[in-house]
């Protein structure tokens, strides 16, 4: 019975369609703080009925190497995550989501013959966001005349230390906006601090912010991120770099000292 309506169809193959024929194509901007702003693209399914594309778009994250946002080669070993927050005609506006080490990177600085110490915080940014900072630190020679093979701090010095770590990035990141954070972060200011809070009780060497997570972000604005994707931004992170390089004390060859 009904044996004969089947015939002919069986065995049939589907007719395979690239499923990026139905793709379209956005450029990945990143925000002012950063000298290259189109970090990429990515695809994404067109609008089909009640299916709108930019609705996919929000929400992605993207993780971008500083190298390539800054264009300098030394800052290849930080990996910047992107989220998409809003959609302009053909770009998606992002804002900073987090940062981590590469894996190379973080494994060149364990050795053996000293100590490695770690200490995470959760901050709040004066603008709302909260975020979870992790910082490292490696024991050194205190100097050149240290005859001991190895630098171990003790168990009661790497508490202090930590303590001390706790402090300095609540100090640090505590009284800035997210935009200022970002650039303590890729210029590693915060890990210089460490290293001079902490000299008085052990020396320490390669103090980095290893890894930061976006927890908790205020409600959505959309004035905020065009200010954070304006070129007026652009123009005083760029004023604000020249400023800081002036305000540097210059060094006379071979001198050994300040002039």
């Amino acid at each position: 019975k009904n044996k004969r309506l089947m015939k002919g169809r069986k065995g049939q193959k589907k007719k395979v369609v690239d499923p990026f024929t139905r793709k379209e194509w956005y450029d990945i901007k990143a925000p002012a703080t950063f000298p290259n702003r189109i970090a990429g693209k990515t695809p994404v399914n067109k609008t089909q009925g009640t299916k709108i594309s930019s609705d996919s778009l929000k929400g992605r994250v993207f993780e971008v190497n500083l190298a390539d946002l800054k264009g300098d080669e030394d800052l290849a070993f930080r990996k910047i995550r992107l989220c998409c927050e809003e959609v302009e005609g053909n770009s998606c506006l992002t804002n900073f989501h987090g940062m981590d080490l590469t894996r190379d990177k973080l494994c060149s600085l364990i050795k053996k013959k000293q100590t490695l110490i770690e200490a995470w915080v959760d901050i709040k940014t004066t603008d709302g966001y909260t975020m979870r900072l992790f910082a490292i630190g490696f024991t050194t020679k205190a100097n050149k005349d240290h005859l001991r093979k190895t630098w171990y701090a003790q168990s009661s010095q790497v508490r202090a230390i930590r303590k001390k770590m706790v402090e300095v990035v609540n100090r640090e990141a505590g009284k800035s906006d997210m935009k200022e954070l970002v650039a303590k972060f890729t210029a590693g200011s915060i890990g210089t601090e460490i290293e001079k809070a902490c000299r008085g009780i052990y020396p320490l060497q390669n103090c980095v912010i290893r890894k930061v997570k976006v927890l908790k972000k205020p409600k959505f604005d959309i004035t905020k991120l065009m200010e954070l994707h304006s070129d007026a931004a652009a123009e005083a992170a760029g004023a604000k770099m020249a400023r800081a390089d002036e305000g540097a004390v210059p060094t006379m060859a071979g001198a050994g000292g300040r002039l």
